[in-house]
């Protein structure tokens, strides 16, 4: 048999219900049609996900996905995807994080790990390269993820392991919990914490002692030459402020979501953008992801007039702003704290943050005209209440027990849908997809058509879906080309350019085939109301977005996709994408 390169065959399958492990092998030849990420997801959603499963019940799957790039020595490879049946738009569940965790997990040999079932008592996945145990958690329940980290490093008695878990939020269902790993990075979207919480899974714990197997090590070492030869020239912004620079400019074209996606100008956006960061000195320095020589991440610390642990790392632009200027708030050290309080209590900060902010608006309209928390009314520019709201969702507390639903479900039973800001029941992610430009255009069509709903990620375009699938970051300017020479120089397996083009259009007609088999339409691919009107000043209070507009636009990229007017891929498409047996 030939060497394989990039990648191990082995995905470790888990049954939490009897308490059981196993190696599922899988050749070369089907690896590379589905080489990790979005891919690997969609395929255990599709072939092994009973139909009517509950999100929350132990029928769902939780997968957990490298890349085929994950844990190479390479700037950006980092990532890894976690998917699952989605406990808040009831389709296809992703979310994508980097950190180390992922790249832990390929180097202790291991392309995945699918769970199955669930514990009737809490537990964690110890992994050490091809040892594996599932051990008692009782002890760590109810402890928050920094907590939970040192005292499992400790207990396996390994420094330099890595662990995910989930906090106090997933462990009580909240449908908006993520998954954290290394203190600050988190895969947030679509609550895949819950979907943790539901299987009594606490923690994942790694440690690893392989190198990820390459087919020219020294091509790969040329590359990562590159990235720190051109440091200057391509990444410089994000090394020195992470996401986030530039706020106050950003606000004057509609960029960002202003008070519950009302818009306007945001007054202070000099105050909470990245340059102020630094400027207060709460900003100590910056961090890496494996491998990178960017080392984009904020660290954040301080003491008065919060207490900030900058082992959280610090806010970046989705956080700062959903927490920030979504709410009204414009005090950068609140800001701060909530989202170190987020990661801490394993909350996604984007919805938490949108979810706040829909609460506000319903309380301003008089649709829910007492919501409050801890005594602090939910208005817009109160930051005490949105630092409530934080500890309130995650302990589903008074309030915030209706707003750990998400906005949508809270909406439902509380009134106030036409103030949602929510795509296939995900909140939308902070850039306004009003904004009069090129990227507003690609925002629009992205939060209307990404298979996980209004996801950050720009996730339905097929360069950056490639990527989710491969594992690799989406800030590192690789070009189609360079990419092409990265995947060839790691698995040896001659792509060209189209070839790894169809890595991105096959998962994501893998995650349509998901969703429709879930349930849902083209009438899903639709902005909410709340964020197709105009602006209520600025220089967008006259642009109001047009339904039938956005249908046309929607349509047209079904069709680049080879999907039909409906949004089905056709089967000449499934086809030539080599996955004509998933429809």
């Amino acid at each position: 048999m030939p060497e394989r390169y990039g990648s191990w065959g082995k995905v470790l399958r888990v049954d939490l219900t009897r308490r059981r492990t196993a190696v599922e092998e899988i050749d070369e030849a089907t690896f590379r049609r589905r080489p990790g990420g979005r891919a690997m997801i969609a395929h255990y959603l599709l072939t092994e996900l009973p139909r009517g499963a509950d999100p929350l019940g132990p029928e769902n799957l939780l997968v957990f996905a490298p890349g085929v790039l994950t844990g190479t020595p390479l700037s950006g490879a980092s990532r890894h995807s976690v998917g699952a049946l989605s406990p808040l738009s009831g389709g296809f569940g992703e979310a994508e994080v980097g950190g180390f965790w992922g790249a832990e997990l390929k180097r202790a040999g291991w392309d995945g790990i699918v769970v199955a079932g669930a514990a009737s008592e809490p537990v964690y996945l110890y992994i050490k390269d091809d040892t594996v145990e599932i051990r008692d958690a009782a002890r760590f329940w109810g402890m928050e993820t920094g907590e939970t980290e040192e005292a499992l490093r400790a207990e396996v008695g390994e420094r330099l392991a890595r662990v995910c878990e989930i906090g106090p939020s997933g462990e009580k269902l909240v449908r908006i919990a993520g998954i954290v790993n290394d203190y600050k990075d988190i895969a947030g979207r679509g609550g895949m914490g819950a979907v943790m919480g539901s299987k009594k899974l606490k923690a994942i714990v790694v440690r690893g002692s392989k190198n990820v197997p390459l087919a020219s090590a020294a091509k790969v070492k040329e590359v990562g030459r590159w990235v720190a030869d051109t440091l200057q020239e391509n990444h410089w912004a994000f090394h020195n402020y992470g996401t986030g620079m530039g706020l106050d400019g950003y606000t004057k074209v509609g960029g960002f979501a202003v008070r519950n996606y009302e818009g306007g100008v945001f007054e202070n956006a000099a105050a909470v953008s990245a340059e102020a960061l630094i400027a207060s000195g709460m900003r100590i320095k910056m961090e890496a992801c494996w491998a990178c020589s960017v080392r984009c991440k904020k660290v954040v610390k301080l003491e008065e007039p919060y207490r900030i642990d900058p082992k959280y790392g610090g806010v970046e632009f989705e956080s700062d702003v959903a927490l920030g200027p979504h709410a009204g708030v414009d005090d950068l050290a609140l800001i701060s704290k909530a989202n170190e309080r987020c990661n801490a209590l394993g909350l996604d900060a984007i919805s938490t943050g949108a979810t706040i902010a829909w609460a506000m608006d319903a309380r301003r309209r008089g649709i829910v005209p007492d919501a409050e928390i801890d005594g602090e009314p939910l208005e817009f520019g109160n930051g005490r209440a949105v630092l409530a709201a934080v500890e309130a969702i995650a302990r589903r507390r008074g309030f915030g027990d209706v707003l750990a639903e998400g906005s949508a479900r809270a909406a439902r039973a509380h009134g106030g849908e036409e103030l949602l800001t929510t795509v296939k029941g995900l909140e939308i992610a902070m850039h306004d997809p009003r904004q009069r430009t090129e990227y507003g255009r690609t925002v629009r069509i992205s939060y209307s058509t990404s298979p996980s709903g209004g996801d950050h990620m720009l996730s339905n375009l097929p360069p950056r879906s490639m990527r989710n699938t491969v594992g690799m970051c989406f800030f590192l300017k690789y070009d189609d080309g360079k990419m092409t020479e990265i995947l060839n120089a790691v698995t040896g397996w001659g792509l060209t350019p189209k070839d790894v083009a169809d890595i991105g259009e096959r998962s994501l007609a893998l995650a349509r085939l998901f969703n429709e088999r879930m349930g849902m339409t083209a009438r899903d691919d639709m902005l909410p109301p709340q964020v197709m009107k105009p602006h209520v000043s600025g220089p967008l209070s006259k642009v109001r977005l047009d339904p039938d507009d956005l249908a046309v636009q929607v349509r047209a990229y079904y069709g680049q996709r080879g999907w039909d007017a409906d949004g089905h891929p056709t089967r000449e498409t499934l086809e030539r994408l080599g996955i004509a047996e998933y429809a």
